[in-house]
């Protein structure tokens, strides 16, 4: 089953970014999220970065001051959830690594302040949910090429 969601959170426990594939009610995802995310900030270090709940297999790792969270859910006609937890975490550095690429050092201001292009550099690695690109040339290019278009516009109003 593909991925149900990604939330990028900060040490207090406020999501930055939250990203659903799979329809769930606004309320239920509010408690889902906040339940998961006080799941993840309770674990120590040492405790494994994977973890269930709800039915979700649930997948976070600490980057500086940020929480990366992918949670998972089996099919309807599957008994267990067949997704590879370490794919999962190597999807995450991948994520990271490719922010870092496109904003230097990747900080949760940057994340609030350019949310849209956060989206659309998620948008371009998940598509409904599966992982479609994980080459960070390829998923920075079109955001390359929109910021070189905007200056154009920019310059030509000047």
């Amino acid at each position: 089953m593909p991925i149900s969601f990604l939330l990028m959170v900060n040490k207090q426990g406020q999501t930055r970014l939250s990203s659903y594939y799979e329809w769930i009610a606004v309320a239920e995802r509010a408690a889902l999220e906040s339940e998961i995310v006080r799941k993840c900030l309770s674990r120590s270090e040492l405790q494994c970065s994977f973890l269930e709940y709800r039915g979700y297999k649930v997948v976070y790792r600490r980057y500086a001051s940020l929480f990366f969270i992918v949670g998972t859910k089996p099919s309807p006609d599957e008994e267990e959830n067949p997704e590879n937890e370490l794919g999962l975490l190597e999807f995450i550095h991948t994520l990271v690594e490719t922010m870092d690429k496109w904003a230097g050092s990747i900080c949760e201001l940057d994340i609030m302040y350019q949310l849209e292009q956060v989206h659309f550099l998620l948008d371009e690695m998940v598509m409904n949910g599966n992982i479609v690109e994980t080459n960070k040339h390829n998923i920075l290019r079109p955001l390359d090429l929109m910021e070189r278009e905007s200056k154009k516009a920019d310059s030509m109003y000047r």
